[in-house]
């Protein structure tokens, strides 16, 4: 599952995202696949704990200069 940083505009500040926080929140409809964040768009959330498999290096960046932290998962 692949998502852009965009994607996720409408959490609150200081959320955990991971793949069922996005299934619960309804950003991912079907998660066949370990997710990764890529860094299109804008992110605007602050604070954000971001758990996902892979980020890319623009991923890591915008989420880190918004104030959140970046968790990879096995």
């Amino acid at each position: 599952t692949v998502l852009n940083v965009s994607a996720l505009k409408d959490l609150k500040d200081g959320s955990t995202v991971n793949l069922d926080s996005l299934v619960k929140d309804g950003i991912v409809t079907s998660p066949k696949h370990p997710l990764k964040m890529l860094g299109n768009g804008e992110l605007t959330v602050k604070n954000l704990t971001v758990q996902a498999s892979a980020f890319t290096a623009s991923a890591r960046t915008k989420i880190e200069a918004a104030g959140g932290t970046c968790e990879t998962l096995d």
